[in-house]
């Protein structure tokens, strides 16, 4: 019995991976059985982790702040980013498709406060670069698919384990033999 999580879906979840069971979030309240209510800039997602084998986020992404003061210094994105990781089952599929810079439509809506380029999730979220770690992320994800389709930006990542810590270059030691400068 496969299980989906739909971002901001208002009444109806999506499902684009055909799963048996749909459940959704948004800030909305009273939009059925399936559909919890959470401010994601500010609250985790209110499932257990390793719940879902896909989790979705149509339009959504560009509506959680990168830092809010809440009472202190939060990188809301990265949070978010921790949040879908720890719900997806490991090997679970995380499907974003977000309006993308230099894209108008990423800047139109007064409500777009976080603007996605094509490479916020290649270098920061992947299991490669991870630039995300320093910001608190914890997770990791393999990138599947990462396209541009008209003004947004569409990508498919794959939970993975976390890739070990990378490791710091020895130091050189000085060459007695050399001359000094």
């Amino acid at each position: 019995m496969t299980k989906t999580l739909d971002m901001g879906c208002g009444a109806l979840p999506r499902n684009p991976f055909n799963a048996d069971e749909m459940y959704g979030v948004d800030v909305a309240d009273g939009l059925g059985p399936n559909v919890r209510k959470a401010d994601l800039a500010i609250e985790p997602i209110p499932y257990d982790s390793d719940s879902f084998e896909f989790v979705t986020a149509f339009d959504f992404i560009e509506h959680i702040p990168r830092v809010v003061y809440a009472p202190h210094r939060r990188n809301s994105f990265v949070e978010f980013m921790n949040e879908v990781w720890r719900v997806l089952k490991m090997g679970g599929y995380f499907l974003s498709s977000t309006p993308a810079y230099p894209h108008p439509e990423a800047f139109m809506d007064p409500t777009h406060v976080n603007i996605i380029t094509d490479k916020t999730f290649l270098a920061y979220f992947d299991n490669v670069n991870r630039w995300a770690a320093m910001y608190g992320f914890t997770g990791s994800f393999a990138i599947l698919q990462h396209e541009m389709r008209g003004s947004h930006l569409f990508v498919i990542m794959q939970k993975v384990p976390v890739p070990p810590p990378k490791e710091a270059a020895p130091a050189v030691a000085a060459d007695p033999v050399a001359p000094a400068a």
